[in-house]
Parts: C-alpha cells; structure tokens; sequence
C-alpha cells in the first residue's frame, strides 16, 4: 500500500509539473494572426500584402509617391502605384471602382456624388512668373485681368513693357480648377498654352520671359519665380493659417459603398499619421493643422 500510495504521489507531481510548463509555453507564445508586443514596447501587426491603385492629381505627385516610399517600406509585400493622370481622371477612376483611391487637387463638386473625400494635406496655388520678369508682387484683381486679356502688356502691372502670355493646365485639372474658381475667371481665361502637367506648365514659364502661370507650391523651383499676391506669399504658414487667399485642399476620393482592402485603410490611414504629416512638409506641402 505505501508502495503504491508513493507512486501515485509521484504520479501527480509530475503531472503538476507538465501542466506548469505548458502554461508557461502558452503565455511566451503567440497565436498565429494576432499582434506580439516587441522588446521596444511597440506592437508589430499581422503583416498586410496585396495592392492599392491610386491615380490622379500631379500637383499631389512628391507628396503621394512619399508616402508610397515610406509605407512599402514598413509593408513590403504591399504594391502601391500612383498614375499621374489628372484630378478629373482620378475622380473618375474612383467612380468607376478602376482605381481604389483617387487623387484629387480640388474639392468634389456638387455633381459630383457617389463619392467620399478626406483632406490629407493643403497646398498654396503659386503665382509664377519667368526669371527675368521684375514683377514681384500681385493683386488677385491683377491676376484676373492678366488671365482674361483685360491686361496685355506687364508694363500695367509694374513690369516690363512685353505681352503677357498665360501658360495653363488642360480642362479637368484641379491645379486649374482651383485657380480660376478662386481668382473667379472661370472659363474665360486667355489661355497661349493648356499643358497636362504641372512640371510641363513650370518649365513653359521657365522658357518664355514674356509667360506667367500658376503651380503647386509643392512642385515650385528655381526656374521660375513665385511672385506675392496681395502682399503674401505662399508658404507652410500662410497656407495653413488662410492669409494666402489661392489654395485649396490635396484629397483622396474614394467610392461611396465600396469596401477598401486592408491594404488601402492601412495606405490611408497612413497619411494621416504623425510620420506622414512630416513627409508633407519635407514635399513642399502643408500639413493639416
């Protein structure tokens, strides 16, 4: 009997042992799918792959392509793409579900529903003149009358005596939109060039000294000159704080019912993360406030 008695007891010791070890293991692991903590303190989430299309704005290109550097780094089996087409065919794609994100330089428009918008960055719209051009400084009332020929010749606004020449987006840009929506000379510009890009409308004005035009901040060098407008120039902080009085939201347009991937919640909510809000500023945009 105490033979027997010992071996039960032994029995059940080595029992309460295993079961101590097993719930050890238990707690070190981590169940497959779910998030670990690392030794930082920070949490590493279950790992995305898969794509996000995107495509429109060029005004947004340094500011988007950014953030695609910066997230396929964290997510790199994540494949972003970015097609410079356009505002209008950005909103477009996202309508027509062949894009998962579009890019818009512009508020949507009234006609335009089915839709959502979320702002993720601003932009000053700049005023730009060729190198050469001794104009510093604009009036909105003098940019209007420059864009719809009412003024022909820089000498009435303090420049040279030489024609003026406006350089321009093509019809359904939002650089383009914003510009005459704000300036108010819809569809009555006098236009010498529709160019479909923001750098090709820059390197026109950077070519002809007689030329002016206007351009994301964001996307504005040295080869041309942004002139003030009203006094203000185009900047993080006269963007952000209203005193430039031409600029207008950088947006992702999304459809209205249509479901992201987890791959495009995370690409969007990524641009709206404290890193992004750096990545902005570093591209030439503002961030929101």
């Amino acid at each position: 009997m105490k033979l027997v008695k010992n071996i039960l007891g032994i029995t059940a010791a080595a029992a309460v042992f295993a079961g101590a070890l097993a719930g050890c293991s238990s707690e070190s692991s981590t169940p497959a799918g779910t998030s670990s903590t690392g030794n930082d303190g920070s949490s590493a989430a279950a790992q995305l792959s898969g794509s996000v299309t995107t495509g429109g704005s060029t005004s947004v290109e340094h500011v988007v392509n950014a953030f695609i550097e910066a997230f396929m780094q964290e997510n790199p089996d994540v494949d972003v793409t970015y097609d410079p087409t356009g505002s209008g065919a950005g909103i477009t794609g996202a309508s027509e579900g062949t894009l998962d994100i579009g890019l818009s330089s512009r508020a949507l428009k009234d006609d335009e529903t089915g839709l959502d918008s979320t702002t993720f960055a601003l932009d000053g719209i700049a005023i730009i003149v060729n190198n050469e051009n001794t104009v510093e400084d604009l009036s909105l009332e003098q940019i209007k009358g420059l864009a719809t020929g009412e003024i022909t010749n820089w000498s009435e606004v303090g420049g040279p005596d030489a024609p003026v020449v406006l350089i321009g987006r093509e019809a359904g840009s939002g650089t383009r939109d914003g510009f005459e929506s704000i300036v108010g000379v819809e569809d009555v510009c006098k236009y010498e060039q529709e160019i479909p890009s923001t750098g090709g409308v820059i390197a026109a004005v950077a070519s002809n000294p007689n030329a002016f035009g206007y351009a994301s901040l964001s996307a504005v060098d040295d080869s041309v000159k942004a002139v003030t407008v009203g006094g203000v120039a185009a900047t993080e902080e006269t963007v952000q704080d209203g005193s430039y009085q031409i600029q207008r939201p950088f947006v992702f347009v999304t459809k209205q019912g249509a479901e992201l991937s987890d791959a495009a919640k995370a690409f969007m909510e990524f641009a709206a993360s404290d890193a992004a809000a750096e990545l902005i500023k570093n591209a030439g945009a503002v961030p929101l406030a």
